[in-house]
């Protein structure tokens, strides 16, 4: 991360709210909310994203549901169209599907069929990196859908487990790694 064009990475974290217990017992949810509220500061985390990727992709993939908030706005920089990679059952057409394992149950992902042209380049992005499980089933989706997944981009990776071998040498791009 270029710390000089987001500010002090302490005052990022800072801004960052932990939440014990949610969404169960255990688990400790990063809330980005307050720095989403910020417009000079959620500004230059969404260009800071996407930097290493400008000229590179033709759309932008985002995961529900942080990952939207991240990704629309990336996509419209970028000047290439937004996707939405959903959770099962809210798509209203023919969809691709991918289960997966997340830290606290099992989940699915779910993308239009028709959401990509054959070999358009992908930019697959996300707000936090915890197990790797989530980003790891929308490059196979993206995949599945016809897509190019060219990297994989988040505000925050957890540390928690190692991930980089989930990613098959897709380029990873994370402003942050939080220390578990």
């Amino acid at each position: 991360m270029d710390r000089g064009s987001l500010g002090s990475t302490d005052a990022l974290l800072q801004a960052i709210v932990d939440v014990p217990g949610y969404p169960r017992p255990g688990i400790v949810f990063k809330d980005i909310t307050p720095l989403l509220a910020d417009h000079d500061v959620s500004g230059r985390l969404v260009a800071a994203m996407g930097e290493p990727f400008r000229g590179k992709v033709d759309k932008v993939a985002g995961i529900e549901a942080r990952g939207f908030i991240l990704a629309a706005p990336l996509a419209h920089l970028l000047g290439v169209g937004f996707v939405p990679l959903r959770k099962a059952g809210k798509l209203p057409r023919a969809t691709f599907a991918e289960g997966y394992d997340l830290e606290y149950g099992r989940a699915t992902l779910e993308v239009h069929r028709d959401a990509f042209e054959p070999g358009e380049r992908v930019l697959v992005v996300d707000d936090v990196l915890a197990t790797g499980g989530t980003a790891a089933a929308a490059l196979r989706l993206v995949a599945r859908a016809n897509g190019v997944p060219v990297g994989f981009t988040a505000l925050l990776d957890l540390g928690l487990v190692p991930v980089r071998e989930k990613f098959g040498g897709i380029p990873l791009h994370i402003l942050h790694t939080v220390a578990p």
